[in-house]
């Protein structure tokens, strides 16, 4: 891992100041004066100002059920924000969002580096949904979402669709546009009335109460993690 990662993620800097740092010769790695690009592995001895610097913060993954009127957001003032309701001891944060009234699965983090690797919409990573609406949906209606909606000015990309019962369907998406399923039924003529995440690439809901979280498991991050 490059030195400056390593030393943001002890929590002292950011990267930009761990630069900053190494610059102006006040990092040493082994004893030796850092450069820029130095790369480091476990079992370095890290210093700055001649002070060793803890050994980087553990990595966070967290599985949350959100419930409906909790907000996805990491701004300290708004009611019901995400980080007060999980109310964990460190500083971690959303992996995308989950709109106020929707629920279900939902990831957070410390992570920030994973975050892009997840929402970059060319990797094609599925989130699951399960969808009620305000009337019976048609079979037309649901091959229609599969085959994409216009929405906001583009067509959706093609989805998994598959009918549950007469108001409520399952579908996979590939990508994350704003509100995306609540616009796709609006514009076929439908409000969507629950709106529920069960599954983000290899993580399931599964029987994870409303309001609860838990810690990813080792199999979890192994299919969450890049290679």
């Amino acid at each position: 891992m490059r030195l400056n990662k390593y030393i943001s993620e002890t929590g002292v800097c950011s990267r930009r100041e761990a630069d900053k740092w190494i610059e102006a010769g006040r990092v040493t790695c082994n004893g030796q004066v850092a450069v820029l690009g130095t790369r480091v592995v476990d079992g370095d001895e890290i210093c700055v100002d001649g002070a060793p610097i803890g050994a980087k913060k553990k990595q966070i993954y967290i599985a949350l059920n959100k419930p409906v009127g909790v907000t996805c957001t990491t701004e300290a003032h708004i009611e019901g924000n995400i980080i007060d309701f999980v109310g964990y001891a460190e500083r971690i944060f959303p992996i995308g969002r989950l709109d106020k009234d929707s629920e279900g699965l939902i990831l957070l983090t410390n992570n920030g580096d994973i975050v892009n690797e997840i929402l970059r919409s060319e990797n094609n990573h599925e989130k699951e949904y399960i969808v009620t609406v305000d009337r019976p949906i048609t079979d037309l209606a649901l091959e229609m979402m599969a085959s994409g909606v216009k929405i906001m000015g583009e067509l959706t990309k093609p989805a998994q669709v598959s009918r549950i019962d007469r108001e409520t369907f399952r579908i996979i998406l590939t990508q994350g546009l704003n509100r995306q399923i609540r616009r796709m039924c609006s514009a076929l003529g439908y409000r969507a009335q629950r709106l529920q995440r069960v599954r983000i690439m290899n993580i399931h809901l599964g029987t994870l109460g409303a309001g609860k979280w838990r810690h990813l498991t080792d199999r979890e991050l192994a299919g969450l993690l890049p290679r």
